[in-house]
This record gives C-alpha cells, structure tokens and sequence, in this order.
C-alpha cells in the first residue's frame, strides 16, 4: 500500500529528513517512534504532501505522489489526523461530517456517517455540539471520523493518544486495531514505544531523521533492547534490560479474531 524510498524533505532549505525508507501493507499497523523534535511530524506531512520533498519517492499503491500537492494525494487514499486535532471550534460535529463528502464521486463509499458514528458511538450524542465544545478525547475521536469519511486506504496518525485520559487512549487503540482489520493501511507516529508495542506489526526508531532501528513482528528481547537503546541513549544498560522486560513478548494483535464491522466494536 505505501513504499517510501530514500526520502528527504525539510523546511526553508534546511533537511529535517534524511533518506527515509519504509513500507506499510494493507491491513498493518507500523509505528514510528521518537522523542520531539526527532521528525515523526515532518514525515508524516511530507507523505501527506504538506511539506516539500527534496528527494525519494512515496508510493501509493502503484502510483508515486512524491511532489503532488495534498488535495490530490488525498484523493489518492491518503488521510492525516494531525497532531492536536485540528477541528474547527465553531462548527458542530455534524456539520464537521459533512466536509469530507462535499465533491465525492465514489458510488459506494466504505465509510459512512452511520459507520463511522458505529465505531466512535461517543460522537452520536453529540452532532449538535461544536468542536470547541468537546472534550479532548471527543476532538480527537471527531478527527478521526473525519478522516475516515474521505475513504482512505492509508491512515496516517500522529500522536493519536496525546494528552488523553487512559480509558479514551484505549479506545483510540481499539480504532486503530479495528482499523487494521479493515484492511485500512496506518502509519502510526508516536514517542511511546508502548503504545506502537500493542498495535504495530512493525517499528521504526526515528532519531533527528534517521531510521536507526527497526523491528517487525518477530520481535524478541534483543531487538525490544535496540529499540529502547535507540530511544534513551543515555540509559545506563543495565536500566534499559529491565526497561523492556514488559516489551519482550510483544506480537501483533491478531487481527483474525476482530469482527469485520466496525459496528461490532462499541464502547459503553
């Protein structure tokens, strides 16, 4: 679903970037972990179409997008959730479901208000409400339904559990594992190596634009040990052992055993 190659952008002739290379199929989940600053955003923009490549490719499906601007990379399939969510304050919930469906053409659309309003069921009570109403964790479940609603194949989220109450946090895991049983490709950026540990088949340690450590689903003690050295250099060896004592049976969630509708997946 999406192939990056050698990918390099940044800001004002500066590279914040440097050589990117990933893939992320249908139906998985992979994480890009970092600390601030380390260019989770940048990537996931520049993917997005928000910010300008110097160099490399970004494969959608088939097609290469690198260098198209960001309406036509998302009508290729690709949706972003940014960091802070980013709703409108003075629109209702309602009317925020609106915006995605203006224009479309897709006769029969996977996602639909109903749908989408099945798996985030926090949202029904509240489409008269405006988006500076909600809670947090209500913006960021609205973000998500808007994005869904443009039909993507490739979900791109950052830092989707930020500032959340661990209940609503969660929930925003269920989605995404949901999601994934979908066939709905994500990109996953976060700093906690916990959170891509319980959903990504795949992880990748970005540091200051680097990939400097990699791990798929057969991740044994070992590796858990390089991706947490990756994330806390300066963590004397013995602490980093004990640090990913909870990490070295990580696994995939197994997406067989979720039900295929979203419906299924209600929170009370």
């Amino acid at each position: 679903m999406l192939r990056v190659e050698e990918l390099r952008a940044g800001y004002g002739g500066g590279t914040v970037l440097h050589g990117i290379t990933l893939t992320v199929s249908a139906g998985d989940v992979h994480a890009i972990v970092g600390r601030n600053g380390a260019g989770k955003t940048t990537l996931l923009h520049a993917i997005a179409g928000l910010v300008r490549l110097t160099a490399g490719h970004v494969h959608v499906e088939d097609r290469d997008v690198a260098g198209l601007p960001a309406h036509r990379i998302a009508r290729a399939g690709v949706a972003l959730v940014p960091q802070g969510r980013r709703v409108f304050a003075s629109l209702t919930v309602a009317e925020h479901l609106t915006l995605p469906r203006a224009g479309r053409t897709r006769p029969a659309p996977t996602w639909t208000v109903r749908r989408v309003l099945d798996l985030l069921p926090g949202l029904a009570g509240r489409l008269a409400h405006r988006g500076g109403q909600l809670s947090g964790g209500e913006q960021q479940m609205l973000a998500i339904a808007r994005a869904l609603l443009t039909q993507p194949r490739l979900l791109l989220l950052d830092e989707p559990t930020e500032g959340l109450a661990p209940a609503v946090a969660q929930q925003i895991r269920d989605v995404i594992a949901t999601l994934a049983a979908e066939d709905v490709a994500v990109l996953l950026a976060t700093p906690q190596l916990e959170l891509a540990a319980g959903r990504a088949r795949s992880i990748s340690v970005l540091d200051t634009g680097r990939i400097v450590a990699t791990s798929d689903s057969d991740t044994d003690r070992t590796a858990a040990a390089v991706l947490t050295a990756a994330l806390s250099p300066l963590t004397p060896p013995d602490a980093t052992a004990t640090s990913i004592t909870g990490l070295a049976q990580f696994r995939p969630p197994n997406a067989a055993g979720l039900p295929s509708r979203p419906a299924d997946q209600r929170e009370v």
